[in-house]
């Protein structure tokens, strides 16, 4: 079977939650742009940390928790490249 791919529009909506997710889950404060570009970068990330350990997500629920995920980790590098902000 083909795999179920998400469109543009729903790419950007799915990175938006998954981004505000991570920055509730994290306690950050970015803005809407950068919840979207993270929580698409995230998904990105992460899907491929996943497939090298053999997992994989398919749908609009797997790309939600793998842009969670992956924009957690994403803060999480920036905090250590920056230091932590006060």
């Amino acid at each position: 079977m083909p795999e179920q791919q998400v469109g543009w529009l729903l790419a950007i909506i799915v990175g938006a939650v998954a981004g505000w997710a991570a920055e509730q889950i994290m306690k950050s404060n970015q803005g809407l742009l950068m919840n979207i570009i993270l929580g698409i970068v995230g998904s990105i990330v992460a899907n491929a940390l996943f497939s090298i350990i053999g997992i994989g997500f398919g749908g609009v629920i797997g790309y939600l928790i793998a842009g969670i995920v992956g924009a957690c980790i994403l803060i999480a590098l920036g905090r250590m490249i920056k230091g932590r902000r006060v």
